[in-house]
């Protein structure tokens, strides 16, 4: 027999809606034809706010889970979108499919002929759901910035700053923050250096160029004109592109260098100059570098007279264990150490440092050049009050506490959604790595745009030069959803994942 629901108006803010729930097939198949024909019929037109689930379930008699996969369904398919803090709502591009546009009718001015008139448009189809879901790497949890520690060190640092702070400053960065920095690099990561030894600049890429340009790629004004490292550079097989990106428009060539169960196969290196490293956590595919290898670099680096260069990223979040050390311990005159606050803070905060050898110093000061490319000494100044008030330690604990459950988080629903799916790589960072069916990277990436989730393929990573990935996977950013948004985005990317027995697309492997 046919059941029914008639909303009083109170859930939807006033708007009623009547719903058969009747024909073959489960309780959920009947919800959601229900629903796709109200949206086909006109009834429920384009933006229209349905009930939340539990509303919705309890009126109807039905499991909240049943409400919940039939949204999921016209989701998917393009009837609904789902956006956090907005509901789920009839989409905006869904046109019943027998009801076609008219053309404009010919006014009195119109010289056209009957015959030429413009055909009518085609129903667009469903369409893929709004990116509601972001779990793209790189990103922490924005949510989480520590405001008012943030605030209450900038107001202690304008208030003790002397007045020598407001006029031309020191290239290599503020006294405070570099001492501050080489107390929290020894203490926190084991590093070895003094504050004369520390260059601030704006982060990552910065540091990169000031290290590799100099060349073609220096703007006209900026710098000494000379280079304080050259190329080859060995790099790992996997990375982010922008790196491989910028340092290919400074003319550098850059050799891959293979991954396995231990990291970076060091052992392949020869005639390259320097190695970037991600020695503590590789990104992406989330393994440390084996204590073997760390010492085989260094000494690669002594015999070859070359130089480590050591992206300490995610060093501070590591929660299967303490964090291992920083592998400029090992030579400080062969390993430059590059970090910042990007992953710890936010990536608005533009601060980062250069740990260098000595006989560095005075090229990389020299290459910083003008003072439009120095970071905000006001930022410096705060930075350094929340090292050294401790507020900067108390953040990362928190964090690490936070992005440790979200990773448990992610790994546990896998094991009840998809158990066939593997999380490679330790414990640690602010992403994960899914390792997926061969040949299914490509259908699982369109299969999360259907359901509302932006994430990146592992293939994403990898350098054009170090031949076909070993295996397919999915890099997953838990870090960046808001905490409440987390769930949702879970349940969200487990409907997108290939089932354990998914096929190849062979013409996706193809097109690779």
């Amino acid at each position: 027999m046919a059941e029914s629901w008639v909303n009083s108006g109170e859930r939807t803010g006033g708007s009623d809606l009547h719903l058969e729930l009747s024909g073959p097939g489960s309780k959920r198949a009947a919800l959601a034809r229900a629903l796709r024909d109200a949206v086909r019929s006109g009834r429920l037109a384009p933006g229209t706010r349905l009930p939340p689930y539990r509303s919705l379930a309890a009126d109807l008699g039905v499991a909240r889970n049943t409400v919940a996969d039939a949204y999921a369904e016209l989701v998917a398919e393009g009837w609904l979108t789902a956006r956090q803090g907005s509901g789920t709502r009839v989409a905006e591009q869904t046109r019943p499919p027998h009801t076609a546009v008219r053309p404009k009718r010919p006014t009195a001015n119109t010289t056209r002929a009957p015959d030429r008139q413009p055909p009518p448009r085609p129903h667009p189809g469903p369409r893929p759901a709004a990116r509601v879901h972001d779990l793209r790497q790189g990103t922490p949890d924005v949510s989480a910035f520590p405001r008012a520690a943030w605030l209450a060190s900038y107001r202690r640092a304008l208030q003790q700053a002397p007045n020598e702070v407001f006029g031309p400053g020191d290239p290599a960065g503020r006294p405070e923050l570099r001492e501050a920095l080489a107390e929290y690099l020894a203490r926190a990561r084991g590093v070895r250096t003094e504050p004369d030894r520390i260059v601030v600049c704006s982060g990552f890429a910065h540091a990169l160029r000031l290290l590799f340009g100099g060349g073609a790629g220096l703007e006209k004004g900026r710098g000494s004109g000379r280079q304080v490292l050259r190329g080859p550079l060995a790099v790992e097989a996997y990375g982010l592109p922008f790196h491989r990106e910028l340092l290919a428009a400074e003319g550098v060539r850059t050799v891959p260098l293979p991954i396995d169960a231990h990291g970076a196969r060091v052992d392949r290196l020869t005639c390259e100059r320097a190695v970037l490293l991600t020695p503590a956590h590789q990104f992406p595919t989330g393994g440390p570098l084996h204590p073997e290898r760390r010492a085989a670099v260094v000494d690669w680096a002594r015999a070859r007279g070359g130089v480590v260069l050591e992206d300490d990223y995610d060093g501070e979040f590591r929660y299967d264990r303490k964090p291992v050390g920083a592998l400029q311990s090992l030579d400080p005159e062969r390993v430059i150490l590059i970090g910042s606050v990007s992953k710890s803070l936010s990536p608005a905060v533009r601060l980062g440092w250069m740990v260098l050898p000595e006989r560095y110093v005075g090229d990389v000061l020299a290459a910083k050049g003008e003072r439009e490319a120095w970071a905000s000494v006001l930022d410096q100044l705060a930075l350094a009050d929340l090292i050294v008030s401790g507020s900067y330690d108390r953040h990362v604990r928190r964090m690490r506490q936070r992005y440790r459950a979200r990773r448990d988080r992610l790994v546990a629903a896998l094991a009840e959604r998809a158990p066939h799916i593997e999380v490679s790589g330790v414990a640690a960072g602010l992403h994960a790595v899914l390792r997926l069916p061969p040949g299914t990277e490509r259908s699982a990436i369109k299969a999360a745009t259907w359901q509302g989730v932006a994430l990146d393929g592992l293939a994403e990573f990898r350098h054009p030069d170090a031949g076909r990935p070993a295996h397919d996977g999915l890099v997953v950013g838990y870090a960046t959803p808001s905490e409440h948004a987390y769930t949702a985005a879970l349940e969200a990317l487990c409907r997108a994942l290939p089932p354990a027995d998914a096929q190849p697309v062979i013409t996706e492997q193809l097109n690779n």
